[in-house]
C-alpha cells in the first residue's frame, strides 16, 4: 500500500516518548487543509496513535483499536496484535486504506491491513509518505543532539516538510 497523505513520527528518550504527525489532508493534487491532527491518546490517555491514509479508515481503525485496548485493559501489543488479525480476517475491515502508529511507554507499534505489526529496532516509528526523511532525521537528530524526544519529533517533522509535498511544517505533539 502506497500512502502519499502525510507523516507520521514517533520517538523514545530519556524514558519519553512523543508522537507527531503534520498538519497536511491532500485530495489528489490539492491541498485542503492545513491544520489537521493525526495523532490522539487512546485508554485514558496511556497510548498515542498517529494514522497514515484516508481519515475515515482511520478513524474506524482508530475506534477498533481503542475497543482492543479496553478489552485487553490497556495492553498496547496484544490490542495491535488483535486489530491485525481482524484487519487481515474481515472482509471490510481489508479494504480500509490506512495506517496505524501506536505507542505507549514501553512500545511503538506500526499496524497495517496486511496484518503486519511491526516494532522499531531503534524506538524510532514513522508511517505515512514521509517517512524516509522523517526517519533519517530523527536518527541523526538523536545520535548528534542532546534534544528531548519531544524536540526531536517537531525538529525532524519540519525538516520532512520542507521535502515532502504530501507534508507540512503545522506540526503536532503528543508525549507520554
Amino acid at each position: 500500500m502506497k500512502i502519499r497523505s502525510t507523516t507520521i513520527l514517533s520517538v523514545r528518550r530519556d524514558g519519553q516518548v512523543a508522537m507527531g504527525g503534520d498538519g497536511q489532508v491532500t485530495l489528489g493534487e490539492s491541498i485542503v487543509k492545513a491544520d489537521s491532527v493525526k495523532v490522539r491518546r487512546l485508554y485514558k490517555g496511556a497510548v498515542l496513535a498517529g494514522f497514515a491514509g484516508g481519515a475515515a479508515d482511520a478513524f474506524a481503525l482508530l475506534d477498533r483499536f481503542e475497543g482492543k485496548l479496553e478489552e485487553y485493559k490497556g495492553n498496547t501489543k496484544r490490542a495491535a496484535i488483535e486489530l491485525a488479525k481482524d484487519w487481515r480476517k474481515d472482509r471490510v475491515l481489508r479494504r480500509l486504506e490506512s495506517l496505524l502508529a501506536v505507542a505507549d511507554t514501553e512500545t511503538a507499534l506500526m499496524i497495517s491491513g496486511n496484518g503486519d505489526v511491526i516494532e522499531p529496532t531503534d524506538g524510532i516509528l514513522t508511517i505515512g509518505s514521509g517517512s524516509p526523511s522523517a526517519l533519517a532525521a530523527a536518527r541523526a537528530l538523536l545520535n548528534h543532539t542532546s534534544l528531548t524526544a519531544k524536540e526531536v519529533v517537531e525538529t525532524a517533522l519540519k525538516i520532512t516538510g520542507e521535502i515532502n509535498i504530501y507534508t507540512n511544517l503545522n506540526v503536532a505533539v503528543e508525549t507520554l
